[in-house]
């Protein structure tokens, strides 16, 4: 029982022993040319830093005809960067003869961008296809634009530098203003190519992790009359204007006819409650002696007259005969 559990000691010695002293990497390494010691393979393990990672990147880097140190190497690890990415877009800087030190290389890493991706963008350029821009010319017709924006990367603006949506929204905005500055929209089919020039001569990739190289327009249709649907628009607005001032001033009028309609109700009955008054009026005057029978009969008389006026005034005359009309016996007889 003893010996097997010295045996079960001494195996997982082995493992530990096998781990924490990788020799098959430092095996690896010593042959590639990578001058590093079990040691050090060690203490990376006790920092909790990979040796395979490094070591690795050690043996591709100098394969490749680059020095790299280890000690910057694990710092840019302990930092959260990805070495191998790192040192992959180093090679391809190398291979390409584009200016690129392992500092700026992993300043851009930690920045969060794809350093490997920008040295391949840098290589070979990059196309990118803005979204249907809509623009109208000065003649109202609305004009749709797509572009294929061709950039390389800048490695120099990549921390720091704005990416892709901001060259997407500034090509639009350079398509919007070029089309809006054009008498007639036919111009705009005739040269697609000067929106491109005019676009491209604004300096659009300005503190942008990009360099532009072309502005191609890849495709113009033509939309809406969009001043002739303003216009009609407007012409909507004021009828409807119009036809609400008038049905103002309608109400206003049935308001005021409403209201002397009442006035004239309110004088009438003023007038019979005032005639109601009038048999009341004369009894008192003959109880107190103002008013004698004969004013009484002179008042009855005024009265009588008065509704004999209005009877006759109210009355037709006779038909006037049209001219050159025969007279018929019924006339004759009239």
């Amino acid at each position: 029982m003893e010996i097997l559990v010295v045996i079960i000691l001494f195996i997982v010695f082995l493992i530990l022993l096998a781990y924490y002293v990788p020799v098959g990497l430092w095996l690896s390494a010593r042959v590639s040319g990578v001058k590093i010691s079990l040691l050090q393979l060690v203490l990376m393990r006790i920092r909790k830093v990979p040796p395979h990672i490094i070591v690795n990147g050690m043996i591709n880097a100098t394969k490749a005809g680059l020095r790299l140190r280890r000690d910057e190497l694990e710092a840019h690890y302990l930092a959260g960067g990805n070495v191998p990415q790192v040192i992959n877009a180093l090679i391809s800087a190398d291979k390409a003869n584009i200016d690129l030190d392992f500092k700026l290389a992993t300043a851009i890493d930690l920045a969060g961008r794809d350093v490997f991706d920008a040295v391949q963008t840098s290589v070979n350029p990059k196309v990118i296809n803005t979204p249907s821009v809509s623009a109208v010319a000065k003649d109202g017709i609305q004009l749709i634009v797509n572009a294929r924006v061709t950039v390389r990367a800048n490695i120099e603006q990549l921390v720091g530098g704005a990416g892709e949506d901001t060259i997407i929204a500034r090509v639009g905005e350079g398509i919007v203003s070029s089309i809006g500055s054009t008498a007639t929209h036919a111009k705009v089919l005739e040269n697609p190519d000067s929106i491109s020039k005019l676009v491209l001569a604004k300096g659009l990739d300005s503190g942008t992790a990009f360099k532009i190289l072309s502005i191609d327009i890849a495709d113009v249709d033509v939309g809406k009359n969009i001043g002739a649907s303003l216009q009609i628009d407007q012409a909507n607005a004021d009828k409807n204007i119009a036809q609400a001032e008038a049905e103002k001033r309608r109400a206003m009028a049935i308001a005021e006819e409403q209201e002397m309609k009442a006035k004239a109700q309110e004088a009438s009955a003023q007038l019979i409650q005032a005639e109601s008054e009038i048999p009341m009026a004369i009894a008192e005057a003959f109880r107190t002696g103002q008013m004698g029978v004969m004013d009484y009969y002179s008042y009855r008389n005024i009265k009588a007259d008065t509704e004999m006026r209005e009877s006759i005034s109210n009355t037709t005359g006779p038909k006037l005969r049209p001219k050159n009309q025969p007279l018929d016996k019924d006339s004759l007889d009239k």
